[in-house]
């Protein structure tokens, strides 16, 4: 694939959340003119062009292309930087939309899942189709494909005036902390695509649960912002036995679904994951960071009273945790810290997505 990005002079285009409403029929109702305009001007360039649109949704913020279209899709890869084997999750707007879409229909081990938690942070992944319009580089050269109908109005209103499913995976660098502002979208992505939809902050603030009822015993692949717990709780017997997989595959190992692979969720400053408070001084001694310049993030028991630097709450509640995780990554880089300790939190509930994208941020646990 090609490296050769074009230039774009990269528009923000303000769009309100709480003008847009759908109804039980899925019809769009858009009652404020100027967020209309703007997503159906994002909506032409997925659903007319090659090129790529910024957007928000609930976990965070997406880059999307059109998914039926292999230019579209290659320039979402383009722009992050991201690595072609690294599959992408396909948005749709309504149930309705995958039969339409992808000529399949819903095996039955999803039903509870979708019931409780579509609109919303799962995605599932599905059979791909004999004829299928997909384009290949969704799917990484996997046998599924990854959906999710989200619950932003936002990304959902998009999708819908589309009339495409939406290739889209965060709209970050790649390796970079996920956005969840359309000003971390800037950051890292202007002059590489023509458009961001600022839809103000993404609620849940870690990317959404990835599930795989195909295989047996069924398997969560990416824990996000439905938890384990829920998963058990709301899909009954089909899926008590539900197996968690491995935070990072093999470097030659096919994934059937992003965040699998790779180093992710980094700021450019070294973050460095701690269990005990008092493991800290030792470890600034070790490595001769006195002169450096150091921020703690605390969860739920860390004090930071006589720690070295800026120290900042993510928040007392995992929720919280979740929601302020990868803001505070970005804020701190652009205090040119250069040295960010986390504390950790246990992995039930939000713990496990938590922990999932903080072990991978970071460059060693203390």
């Amino acid at each position: 694939m090609s490296s050769n990005t074009q230039k774009f002079e990269t528009q923000v285009l303000p769009v309100d959340p709480t003008t847009i409403s759908f109804d039980s029929n899925d019809t769009l109702t858009i009652s404020d003119q100027k967020t209309k305009t703007n997503l159906e001007q994002a909506a032409k360039i997925i659903s007319t062009s090659d090129q790529v649109v910024a957007f928000p949704t609930e976990t965070v913020y997406g880059l999307g292309g059109s998914s039926f279209n292999d230019e579209s899709v290659k320039n979402i890869y383009r722009a992050k930087n991201r690595p072609a084997d690294n599959p992408l999750i396909s948005h749709i707007s309504s149930k309705s939309q995958i039969p339409r879409f992808f000529n399949i229909q819903i095996p039955e081990i999803y039903t509870r899942l979708i019931d409780a938690f579509w609109p919303g942070p799962l995605t599932i992944l599905l059979p791909i189709d004999n004829d299928t319009k997909l384009s290949r580089y969704t799917t990484a050269g996997q046998s599924t494909f990854a959906v999710r109908l989200p619950s932003h109005p936002v990304a959902r209103a998009l999708i819908h005036l589309a009339d495409v499913p939406i290739a889209a995976p965060s709209a970050n660098a790649s390796t970079r902390p996920s956005p969840t502002l359309a000003s971390h979208v800037y950051h890292d992505l202007k002059g590489k695509i023509p458009l961001i939809l600022d839809g103000d902050y993404s609620d849940v603030g870690v990317e959404s649960t990835v599930v795989d009822g195909l295989s047996n015993p069924p398997m969560l692949l990416r824990p996000g912002g439905v938890s384990l717990e829920q998963i058990k709780l709301v899909g009954g017997d089909a899926w008590k036995d539900v197996r968690v997989a491995k935070k990072v595959a093999d470097e030659n190992e096919p994934v059937k679904t992003p965040g699998m692979k790779y180093k992710h969720y980094s700021p450019t400053a070294k973050v460095v994951l701690v269990e005990k408070e008092d493991s800290i001084e030792q470890f600034i001694k070790e490595n001769e960071l006195n002169d450096q310049k150091l921020a703690l993030l605390t969860t739920e028991h860390f004090k930071g009273d006589s720690f070295p630097g800026i120290v900042e709450s993510l928040g007392t509640t995992k929720e919280q945790v979740s929601r302020g995780l990868f803001k505070w990554l970005r804020a701190l880089d652009e205090q040119n810290v250069d040295v960010i300790f986390v504390e950790s939190v246990d992995e039930t509930d939000e713990g496990l997505a938590i922990m999932n994208r903080l072990t991978k941020a970071a460059s060693v646990t203390i």
